[in-house]
């Protein structure tokens, strides 16, 4: 019974001085980059790289999460707030190619000049994003489209990572269903703390590689 007892005690208290953990890494995480996202246009200070990190797509079209952050990307670019694309997504499958989906949906439907596109292939989590935006492209300065609930996690990894970098909310360009947005902040509590501790231990990426630099010729990031 004493060794029930003591192994119930300790159970409660690691769950408790865990959940306190996750709870401190999100309200830090948040509060300090609140500074750092903008939803008003007007106000987003000017970079050189506009960041759209990877989300699902199809075999002809992308995702309404996608397609939020090309509607944001596109607009902040033509409004001279941006002057290239990096997409990172997953191209880890010969089946699955997030960026060149996203590339070709830009392309095709969007006034978007090709040659301003830079393809990540290997950015399979958004801290490998942000990690070989840094030392694949050379981006020093960069706006992070993404959703709100997603955005302060990509802004602070960025920034923890020596990047200049601002975080833009997508506009929704069909309103989610309250449970995907439920559904959305619940991994997202759990994905800061992975966050955190990807900055805390110095995590590498999966995949580096040769520099292809953001200011140089985009088709060297292609396939």
């Amino acid at each position: 019974m004493k060794k029930l007892k003591f192994f119930l005690i300790a159970s409660a208290a690691l769950f408790f001085f865990t959940a306190i953990f996750c709870i401190s890494v999100n309200v830090y995480m948040i509060r300090s980059t609140k500074g750092f996202v903008y939803h008003d246009l007007s106000s987003l200070p000017q970079k050189y790289t506009v960041i759209i990190p990877g989300a699902k797509v199809y075999k002809t079209t992308v995702s309404h999460v996608v397609r939020d952050r090309l509607e944001a990307a596109v607009n902040l670019v033509h409004n001279q707030k941006a002057s290239r694309y990096l997409v990172s997504g997953d191209h880890g499958r010969k089946n699955y190619d997030e960026v060149n989906g996203i590339k070709n949906f830009m392309c095709q439907y969007y006034t978007v000049e090709e040659s301003d596109i830079f393809l990540d292939h290997a950015g399979f989590s958004t801290y490998e994003t942000m990690y070989r935006a840094r030392d694949i492209f050379c981006v020093k300065d960069c706006v992070i489209v993404t959703q709100k609930t997603f955005a302060p996690r990509a802004v602070y990894l960025a920034r923890k990572l020596g990047l200049d970098a601002v975080a833009y909310e997508a506009p929704e360009v069909l309103p989610y269903h309250p449970r995907t947005k439920n559904s959305w902040r619940l991994r997202e509590s759990l994905a800061r703390v992975k966050a955190f501790l990807d900055i805390t231990f110095h995590t590498k990426p999966k995949y580096l590689g040769p520099q292809i630099p953001i200011t140089g010729d985009a088709s060297a990031s292609w396939d």
